[in-house]
Formats: structure tokens, C-alpha cells, sequence
């Protein structure tokens, strides 16, 4: 079964998150953003300045769509808005919450996604190759060594 998706973006300063999500509803999600390390392009103000348990998914959507940043980390996690918002560690927890999507960026480049929804999962994936991304590939059961849901 397929998981998610990996692969690699530029790093560099731009819109990223917001290219990278753009076939997934971000508007229509409660999100939960672990405050990781990521700077407006004047790199004085932080992206994400703290961790937050349902950030309104229209102000993520403003944010990542509208404004230049730098990602050095992120760990965002979409939630249907009527449903809580917690931060799911592992797999299994995703796999057993509410969750519908992971995105975690590591170190600038590395990406991870995970989707519950396989239609989206796959404009997803179509969209990262549109994108000109590094070594796209998709996640699933047999090669995912994951072992946490966390860029740390």
C-alpha cells in the first residue's frame, strides 16, 4: 500500500510549501505545526515562531502561498476541523488518529509526505515531478524506515 511520498526540493528561499501543496485543500484543515525551524525571506521573523495545536488552515494557506521563506525544518499535520488536533508520533498513531496528512522537511531538502487519501496522495505525487523535484518516489509498506513522524 502506498504510504506517502519522498523526494528532495531546492534549498533555497521561495513559496515552497505552498508549491508543494497546492493539490491539497490546506484551507479546509485545522493544522498542527510543531514551530520548527523556518524564517520569513528577511530571516528576522520565524515562520512557525511556536508549536500550535489547530492553526486555522486559511491562515496556513495565506502564509505558505503569499509570502518568501526559508525552511531549514517542518513538521505540519492536517485535521478535519471539527475533529482535535494532536501530534501524532509514529505510523500506527497516524494511521489510528484523525490525521489525513503529514509534510516534513528535514535539513532544507528532504521531504516526507503522508496521505491517507490515495487520489490525493497521487496529485500530490504528480505534482512534485511537475515541479522539477529530486527523487521522487512513493512511500510505501515494504520501504518505509521511518520510525518516527518527527524531523527531530
Amino acid at each position: 500500500m502506498k504510504r506517502g511520498i519522498t523526494f528532495g526540493i531546492p534549498n533555497e528561499h521561495g513559496r515552497i510549501l505552498g508549491e508543494i501543496l497546492k493539490p491539497f485543500d490546506v484551507a479546509a484543515f485545522h493544522w498542527y505545526n510543531g514551530g520548527e525551524e523556518a524564517y520569513f525571506s528577511d530571516m528576522l521573523e520565524p515562520l512557525f515562531p511556536e508549536q500550535t495545536f489547530g492553526m486555522d488552515g486559511i491562515l496556513l494557506k495565506e502564509i505558505l502561498e503569499n509570502y518568501d521563506y526559508y525552511v531549514i525544518f517542518a513538521d505540519l499535520k492536517a485535521y478535519p476541523k471539527d475533529k482535535k488536533v494532536i501530534d501524532v508520533q509514529t505510523y500506527e498513531e497516524y494511521l489510528k488518529s484523525d490525521c489525513q496528512f503529514v509534510l516534513l522537511v528535514v535539513d532544507c531538502t528532504y521531504t516526507t509526505i503522508y496521505c491517507k487519501d490515495q487520489e490525493k496522495l497521487a496529485n500530490l505525487y504528480h505534482n512534485a515531478l511537475s515541479l522539477g523535484f529530486s527523487n521522487v518516489e512513493y512511500t510505501t509498506d515494504d520501504n518505509d524506515y521511518r520510525t518516527r513522524l518527527s524531523v527531530w
